[in-house]
């Protein structure tokens, strides 16, 4: 497939903050990048937590095409929303990431995925995060990365 690309662009990414986090996972980079766009396999993982109960998870996994997940966590709900801007499987997946009850503003995330030994490396960019957002949002793909980790086996 060749790569694709969907123009979008933000005041904000031009003065936030960015974040890396990087994580080996015992897949090939074939599966880890399923675990992206395979709704089946997403919803077990991607903004969830033990204590959130699904809602919504639309997968529209095109260039283009929009990502929502909703959710409760007792008592309050939760949403992520996001466009699609690229998708070049199985090494990179780009989209816009929003929390609407937060902030109107949309962050871009970059996720690559290359062959490392016997499975894969992973390496994630936020970009357009207001400052001190950082630790929280890495922690919080830190988790997420725990969980796609166990899901891979």
């Amino acid at each position: 497939m060749g790569y694709q690309i969907f123009q979008w662009t933000s005041a904000r990414l031009q003065k936030g903050e960015e974040i890396l986090v990087e994580r080996h996972f015992d897949a090939a980079p074939e599966r880890v990048f399923d675990a992206w766009i395979n709704p089946k396999l997403a919803s077990k993982w991607l903004f969830r937590s033990p204590a959130s109960t699904e809602k919504d998870f639309e997968l529209d996994a095109r260039v283009g095409g929009s990502w929502k997940v909703s959710d409760e966590n007792d008592p309050t709900a939760y949403a992520a929303i996001g466009k699609y801007l690229a998708i070049e499987p199985p090494h990179r997946l780009v989209f816009t990431f929003a929390m609407p009850q937060f902030s109107p503003e949309h962050d871009r995330v970059t996720v690559e995925i290359a062959a490392e030994d016997d499975g894969s490396v992973l390496k994630l960019i936020e970009e357009g995060l207001s400052p001190g957002e950082e630790r929280p949002f890495k922690n919080g793909w830190n988790g997420m990365f725990d969980d796609l980790a166990a899901l891979l086996g």
